[in-house]
């Protein structure tokens, strides 16, 4: 976790979304790197701006609004006092990227070359283009992708939850995140009794891996009751004082989640504490 890429966007959620990341830098000793996520043109709209001054005033609000972007980022990380990245530099350090292209795409190409990608979670009323840009980082860049709530907690990391089902989406999920779990506090393995899950190795045998990875993990079980699988994990996780959750993306398919909901979809649109997601 050496290396952080982090979206901009102008939404309220962007300051929980930084301090989170300063905090993980903070503790590993990262360089973080953000740029501008510009969503692009709709084809219809490009047609109608087309008409020359109409698209004069789109190019003008849009750099005053990357200017504001850049602005906003390099003000939060010295205010904070992670300094800009040069020669030699210690860390945690940042850096800027000015020749982001548009569309929520670049997310998922340009994350393979970090260690891990942060971004604002979705919620039940984000825009399209928000919960794309999350869905080409979890399945296009091939890293891990940490979703930040809109309050960030005053620790990340040193109480880890892991919701185990089974999956290789979480087994996954497990792997990047092991430079966090060797330095939490706490961990531990949670199972939702009743939950969906799909055939694979126990919570138990987790944490015997775990165990001897030297990170002394616990199992915890709690029943379904009548609750929706995502809802007993964030209850769980709420309930051990859990300032991280590791959790597999979305083991059912996007559309199976789409339709008939998920715990994946549940996670993404009410989590109250950071999620460390991946595919």
């Amino acid at each position: 976790m050496k290396t952080l890429l982090v979206p901009l966007q102008n939404i309220p959620m962007m300051t929980s979304t930084l301090d989170v990341a300063v905090r993980l830098a903070q503790r590993t000793g990262a360089y973080i790197e953000g740029f501008p996520l510009r969503f692009g043109i709709p084809q219809y709209l490009a047609a109608e701006l087309a008409t020359g001054i109409l698209m004069d005033s789109y190019e003008v609000k849009s750099e005053a609004e990357l200017n504001d972007m850049r602005d906003f980022f390099e003000a939060f990380m010295l205010k904070h006092d992670v300094p800009r990245s040069t020669a030699g530099s210690g860390r945690p350090c940042f850096g800027w990227l000015e020749t982001a292209p548009e569309g929520e795409d670049f997310v998922g190409s340009y994350g393979r070359a970090f260690d891990l990608i942060v971004m604002a979670r979705s919620d039940i009323d984000a825009a399209g283009p928000h919960r794309r840009a999350i869905e080409s980082a979890l399945f296009e860049s091939g890293r891990a992708v940490l979703l930040v709530p809109s309050y960030a907690p005053r620790s990340v990391a040193t109480n880890i939850m892991i919701h185990w089902n089974g999956s290789t989406e979480q087994a996954r999920a497990n792997a990047f995140a092991m430079p966090l779990l060797r330095l939490a506090e706490r961990v531990s393995v949670l199972t939702v009794v009743g939950g969906k899950a799909v055939p694979g190795p126990s919570a138990d045998q987790i944490v015997q891996q775990l165990r001897y990875n030297d990170i002394p993990a616990q199992v915890r079980r709690v029943e379904l009751e009548d609750r929706d699988t995502g809802e007993a994990v964030l209850d769980a996780g709420r309930a051990e004082g859990c300032d991280l959750l590791i959790k597999g993306a979305f083991t059912r398919t996007r559309l199976r989640q789409m339709i008939f909901g998920g715990a994946t979809s549940y996670i993404l649109e009410h989590a109250d504490l950071p999620v460390l997601m991946a595919h």
